[in-house]
């Protein structure tokens, strides 16, 4: 079953504009197994006024704004199909500067720009050296559509090595938001729960600082790429109360980041968090802690 799209004007009142607006392309079908029956379901949220909205006006919304910050859950395939039909409207809508992917690591940058504007070799991800924790599944067609429409695809992480050293020698970032007590407790908690309480707390300023250093990259990305820019990472990634958007008020950013959060039905995003959170079916809940403890 397809989400519904309300239906356009059969005579588009932007004529005497310009012309009308590139029709949306199709929504995809609900993949995840729960949460099907959800009041919440598609539902399309803009936190500051808590209307719900379409699609239609969320990418007229997004399409505007310079930088668009996506946040995932990265094993829900709802997640990543809406955000490939995100990246196929807006570009129906202006033309796409670039895409940004947390799943792209500096060293991977030389292999993308290789096959970017050429015929795609039949063993992609060999060639792009895709990192086997991301699930080539799930990301391959998206990185498939912006090589093919020819959109600047950016590595937005840090390098292994980059990781290493942040974690050995934790550096101090400049920026008032990023170090606000508050939001370092809040990410501090983060880790934890992350690692299900099981790291020594010795352990977790180190991971903090990879955190921050990565969401410091993530912005320093974003503001060095051809807009309008799209950045497609981890939830707590995006946020604006936590994440990259406050290392891009501490960079000086001009213009409006916009941040849209998918979330899982039943979670709850708050008008802090983000500008808009779109709703999506679950799925099956799994206990990972009891995993790694066993």
């Amino acid at each position: 079953m397809r989400h519904p799209l309300l239906s356009g004007f059969s005579l588009c009142l932007l004529l005497a504009l310009g012309g009308c607006q590139a029709s949306l392309p199709p929504l995809p079908a609900w993949q995840s197994t729960e949460g099907r029956t959800h009041a919440e379901l598609g539902h399309i949220v803009d936190l500051a006024s808590g209307q719900v909205i379409s699609p239609e006006q969320l990418v007229q919304r997004l399409a505007v704004a310079p930088r668009v910050l996506v946040g995932e859950k990265h094993d829900n395939p709802d997640h990543h199909a809406l955000q490939l039909w995100l990246l196929r409207a807006l570009q129906g809508q202006r033309t796409q500067g670039s895409l940004l992917l947390e799943m792209l690591q500096p060293e991977q940058q030389p292999l993308v720009d290789k096959v970017a504007g050429q015929l795609l070799p039949a063993d992609l991800p060999k060639a792009l050296a895709w990192q086997e924790g991301w699930d080539w599944q799930l990301y391959g067609p998206i990185v498939r559509e912006a090589l093919q429409q020819r959109i600047s695809l950016l590595a937005a992480n840090l390098a292994p090595g980059e990781m290493r050293q942040a974690y050995r020698q934790p550096a101090s970032l400049s920026g008032e938001r990023s170090n606000a007590p508050a939001v370092k407790a809040a990410l501090l908690e983060q880790v934890r729960a992350g690692h299900c309480g099981m790291l020594p707390e010795s352990q977790l300023p180190a991971m903090l600082a990879v955190q921050q250093q990565r969401d410091r990259r993530m912005a320093e990305r974003l503001l060095a790429a051809p807009q309008p820019a799209l950045l497609f990472a981890g939830a707590y990634h995006v946020r604006k109360d936590l994440g990259v958007p406050l290392h891009l008020s501490d960079l000086g950013a001009q213009g409006q980041s916009k941040v849209l959060l998918l979330a899982e039905v039943g979670e709850q995003v708050e008008a802090g968090q983000a500008d808009y959170v779109w709703y999506t079916a679950a799925m099956p809940e799994q206990d990972y802690c009891a995993q790694l403890r066993q």
